[in-house]
């Protein structure tokens, strides 16, 4: 059966766009957001996502203020219409594409509503599968009783748009995997994109426990267009003494004309992925798992209680979304700076998954 998306010209494969190109169950869709003041003090993340080969979609918002994290969380049926980007109170509504989007969350029982607009420019980081965006919001946040309005002037962001093939929704049988597990276990991971007045940066870099790339991008893309490659960068992260908590990073690259190019990031407050937003090992909910019908519900997560053990992995082991405050050639920027180091990573001088800085 056709659904109205039908209607556009948009087809990549001989099917209706009711369904994935692809019969992997793993298949998604995906948005994801973040929104900040550039002090630290408060950090909003969310997104949407969509498993047509699991009939399910779901959606989640975290803000960050102090040490505690709120999160709202909803799922239900994927409709037959995709291009209605609603769960339960959440909302996406496409204003002008790549440059103009409303976030609405009516959670007003929940004590969690949004209504936020992101304004972006042409600044686009593009990949086969992905592509993020830097931008401005406006509007408001109100949770837990208190309202942060959000005046563009000072609350920036970055975005994040991928679709393809990621474990999504229930685990499926780990067979051999669990049986010969990879020797070191080891798992290193940098994103960071970032905005200042007269271009964008960002970096991406996976590692496994003997520091191989497995993954590298580096790019400065200018106001006017231009796409800037800066190498292979080193990257020395300083974690907080007792943790793999990043607290800032030098990342040393090299600008085409071969002079080095040196950012250096503070981390500010950062946000937990895998405290409530479904990602990694978070043991509350994980995207594209069918919670039923009509499913929501809110939880407030305190990071510093690590003896909670599912805050302990949340904090040290998985992914880490900081604030992060840029410095370049005396020009300040800001954005995100995502980082998780799991298990091994000789070159951070972590020999073992218990190891942490000194």
């Amino acid at each position: 059966m056709p659904i109205p998306a039908d209607e556009f010209p948009l087809h990549q494969a001989p099917y209706s766009l009711a369904h994935a190109a692809s019969s992997d169950r793993n298949f998604y869709d995906r948005s994801y957001w973040n929104a900040h003041d550039r002090t630290g003090e408060v950090f909003l993340i969310t997104g949407l996502g969509q498993y047509p080969n699991l009939g399910v979609t779901d959606a989640f918002a975290c803000i960050r203020r102090g040490d505690l994290q709120h999160t709202i969380r909803m799922s239900d049926v994927l409709g037959s219409d995709r291009m209605n980007q609603q769960v339960g109170p959440y909302r996406i509504e496409v204003i002008d594409p790549l440059n103009e989007l409303r976030i609405t969350c009516d959670g007003k029982a929940q004590e969690f509503e949004l209504d936020l607009v992101s304004r972006n420019g042409a600044k686009i980081m593009l990949d086969a599968q992905r592509f993020a965006q830097v931008g401005t919001w406006e509007g408001f946040i109100r949770v837990k009783g208190e309202e942060i309005i959000v005046d563009p002037a000072t609350w920036v962001g970055t975005r994040d748009r991928s679709w393809g093939i990621r474990p999504v929704g229930e685990p499926e049988p780990a067979g051999r995997w669990v049986a010969e597990p990879k020797a070191d276990g080891g798992f290193y991971w940098i994103y960071v994109p970032l905005r200042f007045d007269d271009f964008a940066l960002v970096f991406i870099a996976q590692e496994d426990g003997d520091g191989l790339r497995t993954l590298n991008d580096a790019l400065r893309i200018w106001a006017d267009g231009r796409v800037e490659p800066l190498g292979y960068p080193k990257y020395d992260i300083n974690y907080r003494s007792g943790t793999r908590i990043p607290e800032s990073a030098t990342i040393t690259a090299q600008a085409a004309d071969g002079s080095p190019l040196v950012v250096e990031v503070e981390c500010l407050g950062h946000v937990a992925l895998s405290a409530g937003c479904g990602y990694g090992p978070d043991p509350q909910w994980t995207h594209g798992v069918w919670r039923g019908r009509d499913w929501i519900e809110t939880a407030t997560y305190d990071l510093t209680n690590q003896s909670d053990p599912g805050i302990m992995i949340a904090t040290q082991y998985s992914i880490l979304d900081h604030v992060g405050k840029a410095t370049l050639d005396g020009k300040v920027g800001y954005g995100l700076f995502e980082h998780s180091c799991a298990g091994r990573h000789a070159p951070s001088g972590f020999a073992n998954g218990g190891s942490m800085a000194p």
